[in-house]
């Protein structure tokens, strides 16, 4: 991500992906600078885990992860000087309840021009809840190429793991029942950053 990419402007709220249901009934967790300073903290594990963050790409899981690995990527770059390579890692066709739910649309899949073949590649998620949307992007990484190893960044571990899935990486632990979901809100898809806990009747459940 360059200056110029920062510096543009936020989309428009006609242009911001929503985060579903009525959040009236959700409690912050984060909210605005407590979300960027756990973004820092992220980037310099980041950088200090891996060496420096030599042969790093980062990978989004649409749609908030995308934001989240620009976002890390721009940190780094301002403490480090480092420019990391970016992507997105549509998971749609890997997921394991494909066959359970209405058809959805594909998202993109974006890989840096230097591919993954011998690289760190860190997927990069807002909420990591069952363990599954991991278990796809690591199946739909298969197909794109072989990294020299895979790292996973998150901005929430929400706990509730279904398969053995482990982040290497987590803004924030935050213990949770199933009867809640987790929503991540960052400025540049929802007009503020924030953390938010709320009855999981009420928005996405991400996994």
């Amino acid at each position: 991500m360059t200056a110029a990419d920062e510096s543009r402007p936020h989309p428009s709220s006609s242009q911001r992906r929503p985060v579903s249901g009525d959040l009236a009934a959700a409690r912050p967790v984060l909210e605005g600078p407590d979300v960027g300073r756990v973004i820092d903290r992220m980037a310099h594990e980041l950088l200090e885990k891996t060496g420096g963050g030599a042969d790093v790409v980062l990978l989004g899981i649409p749609t908030r992860g995308i934001t989240l690995a620009r976002r890390l990527a721009a940190r780094i770059s301002a403490f480090q000087a480092l420019t990391v390579p970016t992507g997105s890692l549509d998971i749609t066709l890997y997921r394991d309840d494909l066959r359970l739910k209405a058809a959805r649309a594909l998202e993109e899949t974006d890989v840096p021009g230097d591919g993954i073949d011998g690289k760190l590649v860190v997927l990069v998620d807002d909420v990591l809840f069952s363990g599954r949307s991991v278990r796809a992007a690591l199946d739909a990484l298969a197909d794109l190429g072989r990294p020299r190893a895979v790292q996973l960044a998150v901005l929430v571990d929400r706990g509730h793991r279904e398969l053995p899935i482990r982040a290497d990486y987590v803004g924030k632990n935050i213990p949770t029942s199933l009867k809640e979901t987790v929503h991540v809100m960052l400025t540049e898809d929802d007009g503020r950053d924030a953390v938010l806990l709320g009855p999981a009747d009420l928005g996405r459940v991400s996994a």
